[in-house]
């Protein structure tokens, strides 16, 4: 076993899946935690998720 097995991904992370947030449109990369609901995850924040909900533009 590798040293960067043991220790988790340290690889590039440009090749990680990326999509833009629904309410500003920045870019978001994936992350571990989303690994179980990525196709779920529509905003790169909280404030994000705050704004669609009141239906700013």
């Amino acid at each position: 076993m590798s040293r960067g097995e043991r220790e988790g991904f340290k690889g590039n992370k440009a090749h990680l899946p990326s999509k833009p947030c629904q309410q500003c449109g920045r870019p978001m990369s994936w992350r571990k935690a989303w690994a179980r609901c990525w196709d779920e995850v529509k905003y790169c924040s909280d404030r994000c998720r705050a704004l669609a909900r009141r239906g700013a533009p």
